[in-house]
This record gives C-alpha cells, structure tokens and sequence, in this order.
C-alpha cells in the first residue's frame, strides 16, 4: 500500500497527490509516468510525474477527475492509501544539451512541464515557459514556477491574467524576435499541433507529450498507438514525448475519443447519476 501524503485542489475536479512511494522517487526522472491502482479491484492508470522528492521518497502527480477510477482517487483524503503505485515507467526526457529553451503548456499540462523547469534551473539553465489557460482560475504551479526562477509568460483566453490570448501567440512573438533551440510543448492535442505549426516554418525541434493517450502503460493494449513519420509508435513504451513535426495529430485526437462514451457512462453509473442530473 502507498500512503498518500498530501492532496491538495489546484482547479476544478483537478487535484493534486504527493505519494510516498520511495524505490520509484528514487529512480523517478522529469517525463516519466508511474501507473496505480486505486484499490484491488481498479483499473491500471498511467499519470505523469510532476514533481519528486528523493530523500524523502515522495512522488506527485495531478490527476483530473474524468472517468470511473479518477473519480474512485478523488475519494480519497490524505492519510488514505493506494493499492498500487508503479514506476517509473516510460523515457524520460533530457533538455541538458540545449541552451535556449522554451517550454509550453496548456492546461493540467503545466504538470508534466514542471519537472523539466525544475531540472533545468538546478542544472544553472532558466527557460522560458509559458503557461496558458482558459482563465485565471485553472492556471496551475505558477508559484513554483515563479521559484524556479524561469522567465514566466502567462497567457488566459480571457485576460483574466498574464495576456489575453492562446500560448501560440505568444511563442510566435517570441520566436520572431529570437531562434530558441527547442521548444517543448504539452496541453491538450489540439494545442501541441498548434505549437508544432507555429515552429515548424522556423526549423525549431519541437517535442510534445502524448501521455494523455495512454491506457495500460505497458503496450500491451494498443489504445495509444500513433503514428509518427512513416512508422507506428506506442506512447507508452516509445514515448510518451516524440518529435511534434512527425505526430499525426489526427489519428491521436481521434484514438483518444475513441472511449470517452463509455467512459463517460461508467463515470454516471459509479456516481449514480446521469449527464445534466441525478437520477
């Protein structure tokens, strides 16, 4: 059993859970993923590391509450345990060979971002991030950003803090005025796409995150198979980030709502409610 040491709400249905799960703190590196078990009977779920703690053998991870299992963690309260916490899993992501960084996310993606602006600022490199959302109250870890000591831009598609307007906009008038060498991006599917057209005119290497489409984790049950270039990769075992100018975003969106129904009925049969009312 894996205690959990902390939960804390960063958004709506969006919290985040400190682990005490010490071998895989231990091994843990910025954009792997762990995959746990709410209880014997649960499903295996697959979430990214965000943060880790290895003298004290804590992991976290932000989970959003979406489906039958999620809904299962979010149940559950500090002091309370998981049945099974596995990791880490998947290759992990090293932006050490690179000077000028920039890094984007949209969403719960600030998440997985995270531990990369960690890293880098403990290795004396700053990057550039840029975090985006709908409004100020879903933006996430701007605080530990801001600790991080990384040149922060906040964009929010309402004003209602940093910039009004989408990440794209500000990566483009970012890159108009200087060349980085990588940027990263992780968010929603449609979003990586958006980043990766705006890089691509300019040459930019771009890595996106496809974790968002894994199941098992383990390649076994196919759900996050794409293809990239002219081969068939597996976000989970190949993955989960590979080259964004190779992704076709297409087949991903369409495998990722390929459960989302019967995702969504489980979700309302477990809460004893159906979409718009209780029963």
């Amino acid at each position: 059993m894996y205690k959990i040491i902390s939960k804390r709400l960063l958004a709506p249905n969006v919290n985040e859970y400190t682990i005490e799960a010490p071998k895989v703190a231990r091994n843990a590196r910025p954009g792997q993923f762990i995959i746990l078990r709410v209880d014997e009977e649960g499903e295996r779920v697959p979430f990214t590391i965000c943060d880790m703690d290895k003298e004290k053998g804590y992991i976290t991870i932000l989970v959003q509450t979406v489906g039958s299992s999620t809904y299962k963690l979010s149940l559950l309260n500090e002091g309370d345990s998981i049945a099974d916490f596995v990791g880490p899993l998947g290759n992990a992501t090293d932006l050490s060979s690179y000077d000028d960084i920039i890094l984007v996310a949209g969403g719960i993606g600030s998440a997985v971002v995270y531990p990369q602006a960690k890293y880098l600022a403990s290795i004396g490199k700053k990057a550039t991030v840029i975090l985006g959302a709908r409004n100020e109250s879903l933006l996430m870890y701007v605080e530990e950003y801001k600790q991080c000591g990384v040149h922060l831009c906040i964009m929010t598609d309402d004003g209602s803090c940093g910039e009004k307007g989408f990440v794209t906009q500000k990566l483009q008038a970012i890159l108009e005025e200087k060349k980085s060498d990588v940027v990263m991006a992780v968010g929603p599917l449609m979003m990586m796409k958006a980043v990766c057209d705006v890089t691509r005119p300019f040459g930019i290497q771009t890595i996106v995150s496809l974790n968002s489409i894994m199941v098992d984790g383990t390649g076994m049950c196919g759900c996050c198979r794409v293809t990239v270039g002219d081969e068939t990769k597996y976000a989970c075992v190949d993955g989960p980030e590979f080259d964004g100018h190779l992704v076709d975003f297409a087949e991903a969106a369409a495998r990722s709502a390929f459960y989302k129904e019967k995702e969504q009925a489980h979700y309302c049969n477990l809460r004893g409610t159906v979409e718009g009312g209780k029963k």
